[in-house]
């Protein structure tokens, strides 16, 4: 399948939006005991959001032709839609007006050599460049030696969100947080296919993953979107053990798709202390390659 069924994208988000709203939530009087929907009924919805009830039902069975800005709006505080979900809305809506057509857009796999020479200026802090797909593209030295576990699978491009649902064992060790890594990166997967629903690599990613993993195949049914934020990352290196780092999670104006992740710790920090010596670490491990590579030449 080369693009994702935008309809039934939009049906399973609004539905699923409308029915963890209470009616007591929204300020509506929930007349009678036995309500036979979840959350709010479609008439509740419209009421809300100032629409025609019919005008709501032909949105929820997918339809977002000739839905203004202003409408979108005004349903997504009627579903009291957080940032990353409106946005979503919005994407879905500019992908159903987008005139049809062949068109294939394709997340970013490679990066500038300048934006690799970036990274390697970053000499005292992790620092790497992924898409929307959770592929890594480019890292710099600390960041390879940070992400080994994931990078110790030789398929490639390294995908982070690959190792936490397809190696769990792996990525339990690793990430301390993987109950809420694993759910971020689902929800960060469905908002770069509501941007970009015709990425085919996006597509066979999602499928690979519902096939093999039944987390997954939940955490990507819940319908949740998260937008890449900056954060803490807490980590338990097979090298220099637990590291509980800031990250930040920079966009490329240049290069649309693209983040720049780059992760620190405050001076004085034992988090400090183990980056600087993983740093060490993977300075030994290079001089050993390099040594390595001179003899066998």
């Amino acid at each position: 399948m080369a693009t994702m069924d935008l309809r039934t994208e939009i049906r399973e988000f609004l539905s699923s939006r409308r029915a963890r709203i209470a009616p007591e939530q929204a300020g509506l009087a929930a007349y009678g005991g036995n309500r036979r929907v979840k959350g709010l009924r479609r008439e509740e919805v419209a009421l809300l959001a100032g629409v025609s009830v019919d005008y709501y039902v032909r949105m929820e069975r997918g339809s977002l032709a000739g839905a203004s800005d202003g409408v979108l709006d005004a349903l997504a505080s009627a579903l009291q839609l957080d940032e990353a979900e409106r946005d979503h809305l919005f994407h879905l809506a500019r992908q159903f007006r987008a005139p049809s057509g062949p068109r294939r857009r394709r997340s970013a796999v490679t990066v500038r050599s300048t934006l690799q020479q970036v990274l390697d200026a970053i000499a005292e802090a992790p620092a790497w460049i992924g898409n929307g797909r959770y592929d890594v593209l480019a890292m710099n030295q600390l960041a390879r030696a940070l992400y080994s576990p994931v990078l110790a699978e030789p398929r490639r491009p390294a995908n982070t969100a690959r190792f936490v649902y397809l190696n769990p064992e792996a990525a339990r060790d690793f990430f301390v947080d993987y109950d809420r890594v694993a759910g971020d990166a689902a929800a960060k997967l469905r908002m770069e296919a509501g941007r970009n629903p015709q990425d085919e690599e996006l597509i066979t990613l999602v499928g690979e993953l519902s096939t093999c993993s039944e987390l997954f195949r939940q955490r990507w049914a819940s319908q949740d979107v998260r937008l890449h934020r900056s954060g803490r990352k807490r980590l338990r290196h097979p090298i220099v053990g637990r590291l509980d780092l800031d990250v930040e999670s920079l966009e490329l104006p240049a290069e649309p798709g693209l983040h720049l992740n780059v992760y620190t710790a405050a001076a004085g920090t034992p988090a400090a202390d183990s980056l600087a010596l993983l740093a060490s670490w993977a300075a030994t491990q290079q001089t050993l390659a390099t040594e390595l590579e001179a003899h066998n030449g």
